[in-house]
């Protein structure tokens, strides 16, 4: 049937998207049925149903012979075309394939063996490279050794050489910089697996660290410039004097340069940021040491008063010692430091001056006799109040004598701020006599204050 015969079967309903079957049969019983039947009559509409599937059938019977030969030649045009699209497929795939081959032979088999030769090669790299830096802590371990052998003193055979203690921090310093080197591609990734460098710091570097850290804090301790206490007893000459004096300026500077070096640093540490711990600790200690034993040689000899003039010559020799580090700190410029950079462009600005610097800082005062005479006053009014309180002839000594005891501490305080007369040491800022009154103030007002 062509699209111009006429035909009963209503298309459009079927091909309507809502058609709904059972909305279609309902209609159909309806339409053929009386509701109210009983029972109804459904060969009638069925009946219907088939009499139109058979016209359809019949419909695309007579579309399928009508056009049987056109389908045939589209469908053979179809399956040539097909198969010549085939015929280049399978050419191409067979090219694809040849070609795979061919590269899996000349690259992708070349470059595993490559690779392999690739990854022996960086991890020979690595061990080269652990093997150099584990070669140059081991150098350097013996360097330490040998530098601390060269230091010699006590329970050696050698005479001292303290500036072996500056070269053996040297050394550390060039260990800890390795040691801390741990980030990939730098020096000492790696070391902290390597049981002989594990070794060397237990057995070595921590033990020899420690060992001249002690050391030079030692010094420190045993500083001692003043010839106050050593020119009465004569049989001295000026000549060993001299050589002494420049001995100890040289031991005490080696001393204070080793442990400036090895004040712990942090990683973000720069020359701007840097507090030499080690430095400051043992200078004040030093200076507290001093103190201590001032008031209390001073407190006894206000209760003995015979010996008040021995111990304030003692006193005065302190602090003479004190304006002598003073002016040998002033003197002594920080060394460069392997660990520190500076984070200023022009990499000098904010640098300490000098080891005195920070000392002042940490103390909070402009000078260090000012600062001894201060301390050593604010201990004594609790010290004189004491020999007051208990009386007896300490207390009425001490009341019957305070001119004689205040021209004493004037005294002592004019004395013991200036430099040693033995010392060479040349700087700014050098006491004189009569340039202590304030401090020679405090010091009096803090004994006669207590006594009445």
């Amino acid at each position: 049937m062509s699209d111009g015969d006429p035909s009963y079967i209503d298309y459009e309903a079927f091909l309507d998207p809502d058609f709904s079957a059972t909305s279609f049969a309902n209609t159909l019983v309806l339409a053929t049925n009386n509701p109210s039947d009983t029972p109804l009559d459904l060969s009638t509409p069925l009946s219907r149903v088939l009499f139109d599937v058979q016209e359809i059938d019949t419909h695309i019977d007579t579309l399928t012979t009508k056009s049987a030969l056109p389908l045939l030649e589209f469908t053979k045009d179809h399956a040539e075309s097909s198969g010549r699209l085939l015929e280049e497929v399978e050419g191409q795939v067979a090219s694809l394939t040849e070609s795979y081959k061919t590269l899996e032979k000349e690259v992708i088999e070349r470059y595993e063996v490559a690779e392999q030769v690739r990854l022996t090669a960086e991890r020979l790299c690595q061990t080269v490279k652990i093997g150099r830096s584990v070669a140059r802590c081991l150098m350097l371990g013996r360097q330490l050794e040998v530098r601390m052998s060269e230091l010699g003193g006590v329970g050696g055979a050698k005479k001292e050489d303290h500036r072996a203690m500056v070269r053996s921090a040297d050394t550390l310093l060039s260990l800890r910089q390795i040691f801390r080197a741990t980030k990939a591609g730098e020096e000492g990734e790696g070391l902290d697996r390597v049981n002989v460098v594990n070794t060397l710091k237990n057995e070595l570097v921590h033990p020899g660290e420690r060992s001249i850290v002690s050391r030079a804090q030692q010094v420190v301790k045993e500083f001692s410039m003043s010839s106050l206490l050593t020119t009465s007893s004569g049989g001295q000459s000026s000549a060993s004097t001299f050589a002494q004096t420049e001995d100890i300026k040289a031991r005490t500077t080696s001393a204070l340069l080793t442990l400036y070096l090895l004040s712990p640093t942090l990683l973000s540490s720069t020359i701007q940021t840097f507090s030499p711990a080690l430095l400051l600790s043992a200078l004040q200690e030093y200076l507290q040491t001093q103190l201590k034993s001032s008031v209390a040689s001073l407190a006894r000899a206000l209760s003995t008063l015979p010996s008040l003039d021995r111990t304030l010559l003692e006193v005065s020799a302190r602090c003479q010692n004190i304006v002598a580090l003073e002016t040998l700190l002033q003197s002594i410029k920080p060394p460069s430091h392997l660990l520190l950079n500076s984070d200023d462009a022009s990499g000098d600005a904010n640098t300490l001056p000098n080891f005195l610097q920070p000392l002042l800082q940490a103390l909070d005062t402009s000078s260090l006799p000012s600062f001894f005479w201060r301390s050593l006053a604010s201990n004594l009014p609790s010290r004189v109040q004491e020999i007051m309180q208990r009386g007896g002839v300490s207390a009425r000594t001490l009341r019957s004598n305070k001119d004689r005891v205040r021209d004493a501490v004037r005294e002592c305080v004019n004395r013991g701020s200036q430099v040693p007369g033995s010392t060479s040491i040349q700087g700014k800022g050098v006491a004189t006599v009569g340039g202590w009154e304030r401090e020679a103030a405090v010091m009096v007002g803090a004994i006669m204050g207590q006594i009445r």
